[in-house]
């Protein structure tokens, strides 16, 4: 074990609030091959190549005894048997014979299989990336390093790592993970995005956390942004806050203290995550990109269907807000082919995959509509990235057509939302995503984490361009939400209502303190506090301004 240091507080961005401690461990890197070495005794490396595959086939099946789903289980399990497969180590052996060290006999031979696979094409072609994970495991246990993902040690821990996209977590297990600490990341990074949903305090842009040795245990507090180190285990005891003792208990509609609606809606992006109907209005958004990750070929019309089926059928009529897919930039889908772009998040994403796909819209749509048409649901599809009316007005045309009865787009550039009510002349709804707008509107990339203060969703000029999209729902009369991250800060909640915003869509644990949050608060109260914050200079301002009101 590290001896603990006396370092002075790392500081970062904290960006989901408690504070958990436990042993620093850091997400296993994809292993870069050295240079080949001379073999001098072949059986014992292709003992070793060989031996490897077995060290992977274990572990890949103490995560599926652990799997929480059925489902995930299986697919651990399906990926073990290709690696236990005799013909793969015979493989492995032939190349040792051939001269080659373990780690690049195992790469050669796994090479060889992906070729196989690639050629059958279909169902074989996308497995693929299973044996490329396969592969990238293996070589790691071969050069005596950590396999590539997330650690399952089987006792809690502090997840750390430059940054963590979505695929990095896939099989993050929050009874493991007690908290996160990336070196780069912003407030709308994947991180503070996933820390949210799953209720675990971060801190991103901590760039010395790159000092603190794996197995060092550590302080993580989500609300300063403060990580320690060296602290005696009293001290760590006294100061951790557990997801259950810091939870809000509330539940039912979403209210101001006199009664003015603001519906609370869930962020989801499977039937798993769904809330339960005292916990949530309704899902404000769900992420259809999520069936689409990995694939090298589009999911087709029976099997999209049955995924949307699954969602709207656990809704008991609570409305779900479809989100189409939102392909592109950070997400980029191997079954798209799409082109490099010299800067993908102001090229072919979102709505505008349909401008030269439009079969992948007209297949989701239809899937959609046949999965709300099997469970009754009430069901509401939106388009991210839009810019024109033009955009809107056709995106809600293939909508109808598709016999589904509420279109609306999200308003995620400054176009849009200066442009709202016009917008709002084609579509039935609107629904912020702040972590775009903000991306959009500050120029300022979300995965920068030195441009972080930029995307502080306090910023006065991104609450105007809100104040701008919720004005024209007034005039309108139709309803403008907000889905993005902003919606689960407590002590922004009464400020965006006060902005107008119709509701608030999260992750499922924020809902409870949002909830009394918007209580503690008349509309009067909020609307006060709403034009607090828009004349503030400043985000730090207008925090302080409404904190102290």
């Amino acid at each position: 074990m590290p001896e603990p240091s006396t370092r002075p507080p790392l500081r970062g961005i904290g960006v989901s609030p408690g504070t958990a401690a436990g042993p620093v461990l850091r997400v296993g890197e994809v292993p870069t091959l050295p240079e080949p070495t001379t073999v001098t005794d072949p059986a014992a490396e292709a003992d070793k190549a060989v031996g490897a595959l077995a060290t992977v086939v274990a572990e890949l099946g103490r995560r599926a005894d652990r799997a929480r789903e059925r489902t995930a289980a299986d697919v651990l399990r399906a990926q073990a048997m290709m690696a236990d497969d005799p013909v793969l180590a015979d493989a492995v052996r032939d190349e040792v014979t051939a001269g080659w060290d373990a780690p690049h006999a195992v790469d050669a031979a796994f090479a060889g299989y992906r070729a196989v696979f690639e050629a059958a094409g279909g169902y074989l072609a996308e497995r693929v990336a299973d044996l490329d994970d396969l592969r990238d495991r293996a070589v790691a246990v071969c050069l005596d390093r950590p396999m590539p993902g997330v650690p399952s040690p089987g006792h809690p821990y502090v997840l750390v790592a430059r940054d963590l996209a979505p695929a990095d977590t896939v099989d993050l297990d929050p009874d493991q993970v007690v908290a996160l600490v990336t070196e780069v990341g912003g407030p709308t990074s994947h991180t503070a995005i996933l820390a949210r949903a799953l209720g675990l305090p971060a801190v991103v842009g901590c760039a010395d956390i790159t000092g603190v040795a794996d197995g060092e245990t550590v302080l993580v507090d989500g609300t300063t942004g403060l990580v320690e180190t060296g602290l005696d285990p009293t001290t760590l005891a006294a100061r951790t806050t557990t997801r259950t003792a810091t939870a809000v208990t509330s539940s039912g509609p979403g209210r101001t203290a006199d009664n003015h609606p603001v519906a609370l809606l869930a962020n989801v992006g499977s039937a798993r995550e769904i809330p339960a109907a005292d916990a949530a209005e309704g899902v404000g958004l769900f992420r259809t990109e999520l069936l689409f990750l990995d694939r090298t070929r589009e999911p087709g019309l029976d099997e999209q269907t049955a995924t949307y089926r699954e969602v709207f059928a656990r809704m008991g009529g609570r409305r779900v807000v479809v989100r189409t897919l939102d392909a592109g930039a950070d997400k980029p889908l191997p079954f798209l082919a799409q082109a490099a772009e010299p800067n993908p998040a102001l090229g072919i994403r979102g709505l505008r995959v349909a401008r030269r796909q439009p079969a992948v819209l007209r297949t989701q749509l239809d899937a959609i509509a046949r999965a709300a048409a099997d469970t009754g649901a009430e069901v509401w599809v939106m388009a991210p990235m839009v810019a024109t009316r033009a955009e809107a007005a056709g995106f809600a045309e293939a909508v109808r057509a598709a016999g589904l009865p509420k279109a609306g787009v999200m308003i995620e550039v400054p176009a849009a939302a200066l442009r709202a009510g016009a917008l709002l002349e084609a579509v039935d709804f609107l629904s912020i995503g702040t972590n775009d707008l903000s991306q959009y509107a500050f120029a300022a990339d979300r995965q920068c984490g030195d441009l972080a203060e930029l995307l502080d969703p306090w910023q006065p000029a991104l609450l105007r361009l809100i104040s701008e999209a919720a004005a024209a729902g007034r005039a309108a009369g139709k309803p403008v939400g907000i889905c993005g991250e902003a919606a689960a800060d407590p002590l922004l909640a009464p400020v965006l209502a006060g902005l107008g915003v119709t509701s608030l869509s999260m992750s499922g644990p924020a809902l409870p303190a949002v909830r009394a949050a918007l209580a503690r608060h008349t509309f009067a109260e909020c609307e006060r506090l709403a034009k607090l914050a828009l004349d503030a200079d400043d985000p730090r301002q207008a925090r302080s301004l409404v904190e102290t009101a």
